[in-house]
């Protein structure tokens, strides 16, 4: 039998060499396409379940333990609310947002015993990333019951905001009175800002202090890392009053591939129509929408995933 030459055997050597090569190029295309459509599907049912446990909670959106209205904050890529998620009874502070978006809340509290008295508090080193919104929330106690002429005036860093308990408030009361609400995003963007109260000269400590102020500052952000991430915050009630402290916030990410530009949350009044200012959104919200582009990697088919969901809020009332 005659054998292989030398040139033959190089030329099957090489031919051999060539088909190994393909097939194994091939075999390892397969996997990887495999494996990343393997990684989208479980992207986009990591995502939509998230959608679904989201709809249901926010469905049953009500007051918070502390009394709290049940919309907390509206904006395009953050929404917190109070629900009772897990039927214990006991309603959670509940925040779903995207990566980028980022918020905290600090309270603190200060008295004076003077006649016609100040107090200030001061807020600083809060921010992580950069501000986008901040209000603060300010009540008092004390000897506020001549409406009209008992009342606090209220100053961030000096600049006049408005007045508390000018009406409607009663004296020694036991619980926060004149609660109002400022936004002071220019006064916080610097990471620091100082607030005053301020009673006029016919409030005395009659208490037996003049006035005890509480000023509640709240902020939104955007932070540098974790753009893609869409995540979940809870806090439970603590207390008796109850109390949502943001320290105690517990945070998990639902799932890393969001590529929203568009806005996560949209919102609607009860005729149907799109709510677009900030403070509209908390008291006329009636109908959500949830929006979110799943992709695990942009430059790579299969292309983008919509998932799309509304949800009607069941407690809020007009």
């Amino acid at each position: 039998m005659k054998g292989f030459t030398i040139i033959e055997t190089l030329v099957t050597i090489v031919i051999f060499s060539l088909i190994s090569g393909v097939v194994s190029g091939l075999i390892v295309m397969l996997y990887r396409t495999h494996g990343y459509t393997f990684q989208q599907s479980l992207a986009i049912g990591e995502a939509r379940k998230g959608i679904e446990t989201m709809v249901e909670e926010i469905r049953e959106a009500r007051p918070g333990a502390d009394g709290s209205y049940p919309i907390v904050k509206a904006e395009d890529k953050e929404f917190i609310f109070y629900s009772d998620i897990d039927k214990d009874s006991d309603i959670e502070r509940v925040r779903y947002f995207l990566g980028t978006a980022g918020s905290g809340s600090q309270t603190k509290e200060c008295q004076t015993s003077l006649e016609g008295g100040t107090c200030s508090v001061s807020f600083s080193d809060f921010l992580q990333g950069t501000l986008t919104l901040s209000e603060v929330k300010i009540s008092v106690q004390g000897d506020f019951g001549w409406s009209g002429q008992e009342y606090a005036s209220v100053y961030a860093d000096g600049s006049y905001l408005g007045r508390i308990c000018q009406s409607e408030c009663s004296d020694c009361a036991s619980v926060w009175q004149g609660l109002r609400t400022f936004t002071v995003t220019d006064y916080s963007s610097d990471d620091n800002v100082t607030f005053l109260a301020d009673a006029t000269s016919r409030v005395d400590p009659a208490c037996p202090h003049a006035m005890k102020a509480r000023f509640e500052l709240s902020w939104t952000e955007e932070l540098s890392s974790g753009d893609h991430l869409f995540k979940k915050g809870v806090i439970n009630p603590v207390g008796n009053p109850p109390t949502y402290p943001a320290d105690q916030e517990e945070v998990w990410t639902l799932t890393s591939y969001v590529r929203n530009v568009p806005p996560v949350f949209r919102y609607f009044d009860a005729a149907g129509e799109e709510i677009t200012e900030l403070p509209a959104r908390l008291v006329d919200t009636k109908l959500m929408e949830v929006y979110l582009i799943v992709n695990i990697n942009p430059d790579k088919t299969p292309q983008e995933f919509e998932l799309k969901s509304s949800v009607q809020l069941r407690n809020l009332h007009d």
